[in-house]
């Protein structure tokens, strides 16, 4: 009894914040670097080789989306709250259903899940500043 309560209260909360979040998330976002063409060519070919699966009102989510916006990256993204089988494909493939997890394949097709957003801001910062 008390479980469904708690849990309850915390969807409820959830579905009140949850525009205020995407109005934060939109109106938060920053403008992208601009690159020379070919660099953000090549830019864009590396994205492809990486996958953000979020939730869209997840703080820690928003921010990781706001960097791949500064850094101007076109990295595929993908809803593992509402998506149930790219839900699936991150409880197989990284061994929990937490976001944000960037997945990350490298020449040789091996995969990379990195959880947490400081991680993975590090990550993109590293590789494409």
């Amino acid at each position: 009894m008390i479980r469904s309560m708690i849990r309850m209260f915390f969807r409820t909360l959830r579905l009140v914040l949850m525009p205020f979040m995407l109005l934060w998330a939109r109106l938060a976002m920053p403008k992208g670097i601009v690159r020379s063409a070919e660099a953000q060519q090549q830019i864009d070919l590396e994205c492809g080789q990486l996958t953000l699966y979020h939730f869209k009102t997840c703080p820690f989510c928003i921010k990781v989306r706001h960097e791949m916006a500064r850094l101007s990256l076109p990295i595929t993204l993908r809803d593992a709250q509402h998506d149930p089988e790219h839900r699936n494909t991150l409880l197989q493939g990284g061994g929990k259903i937490q976001t944000p997890c960037l997945l990350i394949t490298d020449a040789q097709g091996q995969l990379q899940w990195m959880y947490e957003s400081n991680d993975i801001i590090r990550h993109l910062q590293q590789r494409f500043s």
